[in-house]
């Protein structure tokens, strides 16, 4: 696995980028990375929030988020964001995966993203609260167990995130290679 942490990945870490999945603590912005970079390559994105959540907030059943992930999986080119933090099955995706971005962004300002888009449950909170430290090593290692031949970009903040859309968009305008 290739790895680029913090700044723009290198060009020749984006060789290939048709399965991707964008991970990160609520409120890091993956939906709106998955929506940029989905704008920037044409590549649908699958926001898995809108199907993992039934009424009353509702987690899927593992088995069938499993089954559901596989069928979304199965297509040639995609981009899936979301981050279901311990109702998660994320080997499902990984398997499928050429890239990972990781947003690993600090707490204040996911707190500050989340505490403006809506309410939250209080699980939601302490998942937040703890993601770095509890949630952050596993995802790192399901990557690597389960996503060996990807390449993954953990970005440490919106500047960072900014460096790679642009190298993104550049490597999509005609003429370059």
């Amino acid at each position: 696995m290739s790895t680029t942490q913090g700044e723009a990945p290198r060009s020749d870490s984006m060789a290939t980028m048709e399965r991707v999945v964008i991970l990160g603590r609520g409120g890091s912005g993956k939906s709106t990375l998955a929506a940029t970079l989905g704008t920037a390559t044409g590549l649908p994105v699958i926001e898995l929030d809108k199907h993992f959540w039934g009424p009353g907030l509702e987690a899927t059943p593992p088995e069938k988020w499993a089954t559901l992930q596989a069928e979304f999986a199965q297509a040639d080119q995609w981009i899936m964001d979301g981050d279901l933090g311990p109702h998660d099955v994320l080997e499902v995706r990984l398997r499928r995966a050429d890239t990972v971005i990781l947003l690993d962004y600090p707490f204040w300002p996911c707190a500050w993203r989340a505490l403006r888009r809506s309410r939250e449950r209080l699980d939601f909170w302490l998942w937040l609260w703890s993601w770095r430290r509890r949630s952050r090593p596993l995802l790192l290692k399901t990557v690597t167990d389960h996503a060996g031949n990807a390449t993954l970009h953990v970005l440490r903040n919106p500047h960072a995130t900014a460096a790679f859309i642009a190298q993104v968009k550049a490597r999509q305008e005609p003429g370059k290679p």
